[in-house]
């Protein structure tokens, strides 16, 4: 017989608020808001201490100037090596940029030694460095205790619980240890990983979480086994384990998840651009910022490839093509011509190796990327970004969209010169589904993560990848 669930409102007047409310503030996470700041201002006091100058009313106020612009610190400890390192350094050439536009202002660089700056300036990012790798090992160090050590199963052996099972896993100071899946499917319809590790049915997560004492239960099902969901929520509050909740909204990946108020009332974000709010000036500034600078630096060589591509074969300098840019909308793209043919209607042929239309310069040009420099302007213009997922034309936009689940989601943002796809080994012509497939993966994987150290990345690895290691043709 069917069991029936009596409606309940998701909030009432005044107690809704009590239901969603941030997550406490983890001991590492506390570490890390004072970690930085702290070594900040106390590397300044020993520069000082060490070359005999006074503590006097100038050097405390840099000292609360720097902590006031420092704090909270950015947790670092489960970011790579690589990218701790470039966070710390392009924070702390921010900050000291600022301090001397300060000091410029206020003409106050007489108040300080010039040894004591220097000091201070060279010792702060790598003491900074030194101390986020002393806290990696000794996160590392509590995970592998076995006193520290927590268990947790998945509720459902469908791709999402295989991507909860491989996120337990991956990290290291997450010191939890994975049992395995509950899911009601037989094994032929599960995940292959679920189908190897499949504990029994939702009918048996309760007793099985008291018997071994799982301390973390996943809970990976779909929104249309919402009546299944909840007998099992209720069935589990006769354990002590944490429940976790993890969305899969029919399919649809989440870009950007958050809760947000709107004016009283709790909002799960969905798909949302990273880009609002602060996140779009900074984009927005560096875009300018380094394609500026680029384009003064490249001048000379973009002068000379206007003229080698103008003297190689006939025909106009610069090939405008249409690409589908932010929200979709259509935008004109710049590039160095490297071909004889110039497709833009309603069929658009991918370059091949080889490929008969490319011209003897054009083929080098492709090769280095040196084609897509005039991009940068685009860029200025503000049409694209530096780094983002790459234009397609309009015409594989219209194919792709039907193909590919959620392929417009990355049109979220502005399209890129270079993006993670890109330095991760997804250039040149994606001749199947699959490789186009899993170049959308890594948009989407940009879009939830992106951050201004990650685009530094991403321009740095672009370098060596175009000059060192390039499959672009």
């Amino acid at each position: 017989m069917a069991r029936s669930y009596p409606a309940r409102p998701m909030y009432e007047d005044r107690t809704y608020k009590r239901t969603f409310y941030s997550a406490p503030q983890s001991v590492t996470s506390l570490v890390a808001a004072f970690l930085e700041p702290t070594i900040t201002v106390l590397v300044f006091v020993l520069a000082n201490h060490w070359m005999d100058e006074p503590i006097a009313r100038p050097q405390l106020t840099v000292c609360l100037l720097v902590f006031a612009l420092t704090f909270p610190g950015r947790n670092r400890f489960r970011d790579s090596l690589l990218a701790g390192s470039v966070g710390i350094f392009v924070s702390w050439s921010l900050l000291l940029t600022i301090l001397m536009l300060c000091a410029y202002a206020t003409r106050s660089f007489k108040y300080f030694e010039e040894e004591v700056l220097i000091a201070w300036a060279v010792a702060t990012p790598l003491l900074q460095c030194t101390a986020v790798l002393v806290g990696k090992k000794v996160l590392q160090w509590q995970a592998a205790s076995p006193e520290n050590r927590r268990t947790a199963v998945v509720v459902g052996g469908g791709g999402l619980g295989v991507k909860v099972a491989r996120a337990l896993n991956g990290v290291e100071d997450r010191n939890v240890d994975f049992l395995g899946y509950f899911d009601d499917r037989v094994d032929d319809r599960l995940h292959e990983s679920a189908a190897s590790n499949n504990l029994g049915g939702l009918k048996d997560v309760a007793s099985f979480v008291r018997q071994h004492g799982v301390n973390e239960v996943f809970i990976t099902l779909p929104l249309s086994s919402q009546p299944r969901i909840v007998e099992l929520l209720e069935q589990l509050q006769g354990t002590t384990a944490s429940l976790f909740f993890v969305p899969d909204v029919f399919g649809i990946g989440i870009i950007q998840g958050r809760l947000q108020d709107m004016n009283g009332v709790p909002v799960v974000g969905i798909c949302e651009t990273p880009f609002t709010g602060i996140n779009a000036l900074t984009k927005r500034l560096s875009d300018v910022v380094l394609s500026t600078i680029i384009l003064l630096l490249v001048a000379p060589v973009m002068l000379a490839l206007a003229i080698g591509v103008k003297l190689s074969s006939p025909g106009p300098v610069v090939f405008k093509q249409r690409r589908n840019g932010l929200d979709g909308n259509e935008i004109i793209v710049y590039k160095f011509r490297s071909m004889n043919a110039m497709d833009n209607g309603s069929v658009v042929m991918q370059a091949k190796p080889n490929d008969p239309r490319l011209t003897p310069f054009g083929a080098f040009i492709r090769r280095t990327s040196l084609d897509e420099l005039p991009q940068f302007i685009n860029v200025l213009q503000g049409r694209m970004s530096i780094v983002g997922p790459r234009p397609h034309a309009v015409a594989h936009n219209e194919e792709y969209r039907k193909l590919i689940k959620a392929y417009m989601v990355r049109h979220k943002v502005k399209p890129g010169i270079t993006g993670w796809a890109q330095v991760n080994g997804h250039r040149g012509e994606t001749e199947t589904i699959e490789k186009m497939q899993a170049r959308v993966e890594y948009d989407l994987e940009y879009l939830r993560n992106w951050s201004l150290t990650l685009d530094l990345q991403i321009i740095v690895r672009t370098i060596r990848v175009a000059f060192f290691n390039s499959k672009a043709y």
